[in-house]
């Protein structure tokens, strides 16, 4: 496969021809424009720039010269004056370079885009989504809080204009903070509908101001009904006749070199923090030295050289990209074609046909620890394009173990080229505003938890929350639009909440009989694990647990010390996010008012043990960091069916009937939420208080329910501490071990997909989009509830004969829409 020279066809045509798509409007725009299909559930069909240096490679002097000239056509609207008083605003992460340019064209102006990188310490000036994107959050992120706060013009750049919603919205909401009197709109291409196009003037009239647009080229996309279904089934169609390879198509065997750039010391990298007309001279100064090096790391038979810049990362490598090409126009060091494209998190469909604009698609994990989590990322149209060189600029945040691991972007450019160079530009963070603070500074910054009645159903002295109240705040989604957002990289599960499962009658019903037949169970776990705590831990301990499953377990826990030794033992909730870690401020809450040293992290149960290694790494991060020391990360839970931990009352995997529920068991407070433009650095996590459900809560009903069985255990209590404190209690990770190979058995290759144990495929089966529950043969009324929810699903239970667990919910591998039918249940196809 070499497309490298194939020009004469459309590279829309294949979309057009099949989905009935037109494109219409400029003469132009078909040299401009490309079209694709999306993996993207909200529009099928993506316009794909040849000049924007995203998606497809391009001369580097094209790329900026379309940017610069449409800085310069701006510089004209505005007027001398009035250009020099404006500032440029891009959005991540198509048009980060694209703004870059236009700042350049504009010419004194400051450049800032947006960005889905958060820094601790660094609020954020604004943020705002995007409706049609694959990973909407866009934070702004400026080091200096005044430069979006004058009244000179602000020009917002995006690669293009199609319905305006991402513009207004952003225009709105900052017009509401720091009011002007002048917006400028830019972008490649003007593709809004006739409905769309009175848009613009309606919204300046309605915010007092004046908004121009300024374009390379107008027109709009005519989409015959139907068309988002049928680009989806297209798509689909196209997947499974070539599934996504999980390894490099051939082994890698090109040659990796890196190359010192000699990057200007504290030089921004581009204007994630801001760019200023004084850091651009600084660059242009530097560039020809940096090209030098880059030129001379080159192979000396190199004829076909890409420049491959990061995500949004695209000034930097495009500013490279251009020095080399003139190298290469200039002297005899390169005499190489130089072209320049990005990676990118937008997923879309590879065709390899030459009236399709991407052609060819690697795919390889994220490598700078995303905020979002881990997801699949892209390099389009560079396998098959007949590069004999690639040179990878990252930033340093990214030059992590997992760019370099077999299976990463290096690995899988090596496949497709004989040669890869690596050049790391410094990522400039700044200095956290409350950097000079101490950590006990910085605590005192805290409030107070917060405790029922006012937060949660509990009494003010069963548990006090570190967390912050989001209640007024809309975060619940759609289980199945949240399935589909977390799977494919677009958003974390702890941005968004599940709608809250209403229970049905029937399934009151379940968890009334299976806590009257727990109970006794329940209390004898209690007690154990709390005997433990007392002798092992500390003889005072302060109890913290991980919000929300963990919650009513701490309080049945202070319950006990309270019955049986008159302990008043204090307790608070905390928030701990899976690849997110622990809430730090909420460990600095407790370092302030506490002797870390005696702080047990309590939890209801372990699966296959993730939050507990989470816990273990955020820990030491939180002392790498110049937090307090002495935190114990090992938690004590109730039930260890995974043998994950040394503290546990029990290693039976049992139906802990709190699972059965979700908030109306755990004080009617929601999952924990961690999302940028809603936690601070200064703030705890935040969690929604459901008032609205007191009618149906059971949480103290349950916790009564478990302490009145109290006195009965005494003696079974005593009998189990003394044999657990005897024993053998290291953790053999087995259940760990079982997730994976269940994982690989079952093709779904994502341990995070399988949730093994009663209470982990109860919450399957209530917050996630499930695709079949494997119970042990013979598991008997523990599976009762499990069954009933499976059924109301649609959902299959298949019986295993060796399983370590009663059961292991099985999340349905990468979700779709198509997962479920029109009536929500599983589809099982």
């Amino acid at each position: 496969m070499n497309h490298a020279a194939n020009n004469a066809v459309w590279s829309g045509s294949w979309v057009a021809e099949r989905l009935g798509v037109e494109l219409v409007g400029d003469d132009e725009l078909s040299g401009l424009l490309g079209l694709a299909l999306r993996r993207n559930p909200k529009r099928a069909h993506l316009l794909v720039s040849n000049v924007l240096g995203k998606h497809v490679p391009q001369s580097p002097s094209v790329v900026y010269g379309h940017g610069f000239a449409l800085g310069r056509r701006v510089r004209d609207l505005l007027g001398t004056e009035e250009a020099g008083r404006a500032v440029v605003l891009g959005y991540a992460e198509t048009a980060t370079g694209l703004g870059h340019s236009v700042a350049d064209g504009v010419g004194l102006a400051p450049y800032l885009h947006s960005t889905r990188r958060p820094v601790q310490g660094l609020a954020p000036a604004g943020g705002f989504e995007e409706a049609h994107s694959h990973a909407t959050s866009h934070l702004l992120l400026p080091q200096d809080p005044a430069l979006l706060a004058g009244d000179g013009p602000l020009v917002l750049v995006d690669d293009e204009f199609s319905t305006g919603n991402t513009v207004l919205n952003t225009i709105r909401d900052l017009h509401e903070r720091y009011p002007r009197g002048r917006y400028v709109v830019v972008a490649l291409v003007d593709m809004r509908s006739p409905a769309d196009a009175g848009r613009l003037d309606v919204f300046a009239r309605e915010i007092g101001a004046r908004v121009d647009l300024v374009t390379a080229a107008s027109g709009t996309v005519r989409l015959p009904d139907g068309v988002l279904e049928k680009g989806q089934e297209l798509v689909a169609r196209h997947e499974a006749a070539a599934p996504e390879p999980t390894a490099p198509e051939e082994a890698s065997s090109g040659r990796i070199t890196r190359v010192d750039l000699c990057w200007p010391r504290g030089l921004p990298d581009g204007g994630r923090h801001g760019f200023t007309p004084q850091h651009r001279i600084r660059l242009e100064g530097a560039l020809p030295a940096m090209a030098a090096r880059l030129a001379e790391a080159l192979p000396a038979q190199a004829r076909r050289v890409l420049v491959l810049g990061f995500e949004e990362l695209m000034y930097a490598p495009l500013r490279l990209a251009r020095e080399l090409e003139r190298l290469a126009d200039t002297a005899d060091t390169v005499g190489a074609e130089v072209r320049y494209s990005t990676t990118t998190r937008s997923p879309v469909l590879a065709v390899d046909d030459p009236g399709y604009a991407i052609r060819s698609r690697l795919v390889f994990p994220a490598h700078d620890d995303p905020a979002d989590g881990p997801g699949e990322r892209y390099a389009y149209n560079v396998a098959g394009g007949g590069f004999d060189t690639v040179v990878a600029v990252v930033d340093s945040v990214a030059d992590t173990p997992a760019l370099h691991a077999p299976g990463g972007l290096l690995d899988r450019l090596a496949a497709h080229t004989p040669h890869v160079v690596l050049a790391v530009v410094p990522a400039y963070v700044p200095e956290p505003r409350y950097a000079a603070r101490t950590p006990g500074e910085r605590s005192a910054m805290l409030p107070e938890p917060l405790r029922g009645p006012a937060f949660s159903s509990y009494p003010p002295e069963e548990v006090g929350w570190l967390l912050q109240d989001l209640s007024d705040v809309t975060l619940e989604a759609p289980t199945e639009e949240r399935e589909e957002a977390i799977q494919s990289g677009g958003a974390h599960y702890a941005e968004s909440l599940p709608v809250e499962y209403q229970p049905s009658e029937q399934y009151q019903e379940l968890f009334h009989t299976a806590l009257d037949a727990s109970a006794g169970r329940l209390a004898l776990a209690v007690g154990a694990v709390t005997e433990l705590v007392l002798a092992e831990r500390s003889p005072r301990p302060v109890l913290v647990s991980l919000a929300r499953a963990g919650t009513p377990i701490g309080v049945l826990m202070r319950r006990w010390a309270q019955f049986r030794h008159g302990l008043d033992l204090p307790h608070y909730a905390v928030s701990i996010v899976r690849g997110r870690g622990i809430d730090a401020n909420a460990l600095r809450w407790l370092a302030a008012h506490h002797d870390p040293r005696d702080v047990v992290f309590v939890d209801g149960w372990t699966g296959k043990g993730a939050i507990t290694r989470e816990l273990a790494d955020a820990v030491k991060e939180f002392e790498a960091a110049g937090g307090a020391p002495g935190f114990d990360p090992e938690i004590a839970v109730l039930a260890d069916p995974g043998s994950c931990v040394r503290t546990y009352g029990t290693r039976e995997d049992f139906l802990i009937p709190s699972a059965c529920l979700n908030s109306t068991v755990s004080g009617l407070i929601s999952r924990t939420v961690l999302r940028a433009d809603l936690v601070g650095p200064n703030d705890f996590h935040g969690a929604k208080f459901y008032r609205e459900l007191a009618g149906a809560d059971v949480s103290v009903a349950f916790l009564d329910a478990v302490a009145a069985r109290f006195p009965e255990v005494v003696d079974a209590v005593d009998a189990q501490a003394k044999e657990l404190l005897s024993g053998d209690r290291a953790p053999t990770w087995e259940g760990w071990a079982a997730v994976e190979r269940i994982s690989e058995e079952y093709g779904i290759h994502d341990v995070n997909l399988v949730k093994p144990g009663v209470g982990e495929t109860t919450r399957v089966l209530l917050r996630r989009v499930p695709w079949k529950i494997l119970a042990r043969a013979g598991a008997g009324a523990d599976l009762d509830h499990v069954r009933l929810l499976a059924e109301q699903r649609g959902v299959p239970v298949e019986e295993v004969a060796e399983l370590p667990y009663t059961c292991v919910g099985l999340i349905h591998p990468k979700y779709t829409r198509g997962a479920t039918g029109a009536d929500g249940r599983a589809v099982t196809v």
